[in-house]
């Protein structure tokens, strides 16, 4: 990195919820050190009061926050590593200051290879920044830990102070008294050398607390099971309860569907954050959950055994739906959900739903089943898909975070099972039946308006773009919704028949993305003519300016973006100039339109060939639409973004 860059933590490890911070140097003399310290500051850029300023003598948090490691050897020098628990830090904290501090006259200019390293939890190296010629500085902010929309991003500083850590610590609002705050440190250090003691004041502690030790040391919390459990949610004694890692192993469907159905259910009655999330679209109430599988309920001749059961309590009442999971291609079977919609009505349950890799559209119901209207309990009938699931999991342990260590790993653990390919609940992965009839139908111009297979593509489609939605907005942990261009009241089935209709007429699918915080869409269209999908974003123009400056500009932000990026320029009337960033790098003025017509804005588009077949192998159309959606993100939005 360099001074005053700044990155995400998310975007360089999912494992950033602990961190460890090295501060390094190296003295050619092989005797000079520094000290490190820490300041936790507010909104305000204060610290809330001295307890918030570590140093060597108060070097761990009681919430286990920060902890100075101490120092290692390092080539010519020494290291200081500090460990950061990121999820314990308090919420008042705003920004975490790393720096270090040299005494006894010294200054950080006889010291060379100052340098801050960033470790996450499993050990992989995310950063390095090294600090050039900082001068006869005696105290250095080497960088600092600060939050962004409930992220956490790094910056890297390397800002000199000629006054030492009291001047650093006065600074940031540590209350610094050099006598009585003198012979506190020295007391509480009576091993260490008098100058060494003295060369920093200790920060006074605030009214009430307790001093800090000699020795501070953490304390696990005690986990204590409960004297009496407590009285369990199911109607029978036979319901077990759902485990993490059931028994069968995966070697039919059958065995997938039980096994993803046991390991969903318990991580949502053991995450109530995550749980909550994924119950709370289906109207149940805020309380303690318990989650079954394989449960079986009288109906008619034989029993009825639904894939698991969610209960949850709230205020004595108890809110429950029938779970009812597919993996892989099998389809909802209309019978087997209408008897389950039968058995919730007669027991007083409230709700019905279905798991599988399909994704509801409005409008399109996955099975087709009736309510009885005279009955007076109304049971309600939800979907939900793998993808959905994934996508939740992935915005709570990858941006929003879980407060409990061991809930974030239940997550890590689900996740992980959910993307194995053997899981068999990898979302909306086929087309259809009717995706090759249609596309020989545009390739030989025999397909006709009003022809039903259209209609059936369209849908997928939709379904596929929702399923992009929801894959782009759990990596980028931001709000990522489809763009539906209808009139207001408008019924979805007849916006989806006009659709189909221009399919026929000009052999194109397309969508339109809304990403959270980007000004424009990001529009994608597949061509079934040509084979090729089209990804694109506009750009508009400046308000102010000179247009020769936008596009060198513009280009500019395109310094990483592909060389195959198409640029063109749009204007009031007519087409602009256009080429691709390869051709356009040296000589911007390209993209000017002759005759001084007013440009609006510039076109950036990727180019890329599409599968033919209908599923999500790697040659297959959804394959090749998550992969041009993903390159042109990361290529060219991302770039624009940064810039």
């Amino acid at each position: 990195m360099v001074k005053g860059a700044n990155v995400a933590l998310a975007s360089m490890s999912e494992n950033t919820g602990s961190l460890i911070v090295n501060l390094g140097w190296s003295s050619p003399a092989g005797d000079g050190d520094a000290d490190v310290s820490v300041l936790l500051l507010d909104a305000d850029g204060k610290v809330r009061d001295d307890g918030d300023f570590y140093f060597y003598n108060h070097p761990v948090a009681a919430d286990g926050s920060v902890q100075l490691l101490g120092k290692a050897p390092a080539r010519d020098g020494s290291e200081d590593r500090i460990g950061f628990d990121l999820t314990a830090v308090p919420d008042a904290v705003d920004r975490i200051v790393v720096a270090a501090s040299r005494y006894d006259g010294a200054g950080f200019g006889e010291l060379e290879d100052l340098r801050v390293t960033l470790t996450d939890a499993v050990g992989e190296d995310l950063l390095r920044y090294v600090i050039e010629d900082p001068g006869p500085v005696s105290a250095v902010i080497f960088g600092e830990l600060y939050r962004r929309d409930d992220r956490w991003k790094f910056r890297a500083v390397g800002q000199g102070y000629d006054s030492g850590l009291a001047g650093l610590a006065t600074d940031f609002g540590v209350d610094v008294d050099d006598d009585a705050a003198t012979e506190e440190a020295v007391a509480a250090a009576p091993d260490d050398p008098p100058g060494e003691a003295a060369r920093v004041p200790a920060p006074a502690a605030p009214a009430e607390a307790a001093p800090v030790p000699k020795r501070p040391r953490t304390a696990k919390k005690k986990i204590t099971l409960p004297a009496a459990a407590r009285k369990s949610l199911a109607d029978h004694e036979s319901w077990k309860g759902a485990r993490l890692f059931p028994v069968p192993a995966l070697k039919s469907d059958r065995e997938r569907e039980t096994r993803a159905t046991s390991v969903l259910l318990s991580v949502m009655a053991q995450v109530p954050e995550f749980g909550r999330r994924l119950t709370a679209g289906f109207g149940a109430p805020a309380g303690r959950m318990e989650t079954f599988t394989e449960v079986s309920l009288p109906f008619g001749d034989r029993p009825r055994r639904p894939d698991g059961v969610i209960r949850v309590e709230r205020a004595g009442k108890l809110w429950t739906a029938l779970v009812e999971t597919k993996t892989n291609a099998n389809p909802l079977r209309a019978e087997q959900v209408q008897a389950y919609l039968d058995i919730a009505a007669r027991r007083g349950y409230e709700a019905v739903v279905t798991l599988t890799n399909d994704v509801a559209l409005e409008g399109s119901p996955l099975v087709d089943v009736k309510t009885d209207g005279r009955r007076r309990n109304k049971v309600a009938l939800w979907h939900l898909s793998w993808a959905e699931v994934t996508h939740q999991a992935q915005l709570l342990i990858r941006h929003e975070g879980v407060g409990n260590a061991a809930h974030a790993w239940l997550l890590h653990e689900l996740l992980h099972y959910l993307q194995h390919e053997n899981s068999g609940c990898h979302g909306f992965q086929n087309m259809g039946r009717s995706w090759v009839p249609v596309r020989n139908g545009i390739d030989d111009e025999t397909l006709c308006q009003g022809d039903p297979r259209a209609l059936e593509v369209v849908e997928s489609w939709e379904r596929l773009i929702r399923q992009v939605c929801l894959r782009l907005g759990g990596e980028l942990g931001r709000k990522v919704l489809p763009v539906q261009r209808s009139r207001r009241g408008e019924d979805p089935g007849d916006r989806r028949r006009q659709f189909a209709d221009r399919l026929c007429a000009d052999g194109r699918l397309q969508a339109e993305l809304r990403i959270e915080s980007l000004p424009g869409v990001l529009a994608i269209s597949a061509d079934l003519r040509t084979g090729r999908l089209r990804t694109s974003v506009e750009v508009p123009a400046p308000d102010q300016g000179y247009p020769l400056t936008w596009a060198k500009r513009l280009i500019r932000r395109l310094a990483q973006a592909p060389a195959d990026l198409h640029v063109e320029t749009l204007v009031d009337s007519g087409a602009g100039p256009r080429g691709t960033l390869e051709r356009l790098r040296p000589e911007p003025g390209d993209l000017l339109p002759r005759g001084g017509a007013r440009i609006t804005g510039f076109r950036l588009s990727l180019l890329k060939g599409m599968g033919s077949s209908r599923g999500n192998a790697d040659s297959g159309f959804i394959r090749s639409v998550d992969d041009a959606v993903n390159r042109f993100y990361t290529g060219v939005v991302a770039q624009l973004e940064i810039a």
